[in-house]
């Protein structure tokens, strides 16, 4: 079995909860959606999530902003780290 390489994709799930107010724990409970999921998107440690999961969190997030969030707006690519 081979290693997998690092996807160069972050979640910024961070900046939007700043933005919101919310905590993690509130948009857990807003979301239906595990606390420890939403820590680990958070914090950059998932490697992978569901759809459905990105659709609830956009949908608890946007209604704490007061306007659409949509599912690819927690999501970021990384720029390439260049070698020295």
């Amino acid at each position: 079995m081979g290693t997998t390489a690092p996807v160069p994709v972050r979640f910024r799930l961070d900046a939007l909860l700043e933005e919101s107010g919310l905590s993690q724990r509130e948009l857990a409970a807003r979301s239906g959606v595990s606390p420890t999921i939403v820590n680990r998107m958070a914090n950059n440690l998932a490697e992978q999530v569901a759809l459905k999961t990105l659709d609830s969190l956009s949908e608890a997030l946007g209604a704490a902003l007061g306007r659409r969030v949509e599912p690819g707006e927690l999501l970021e690519r990384e720029e390439p780290k260049r070698r020295r």
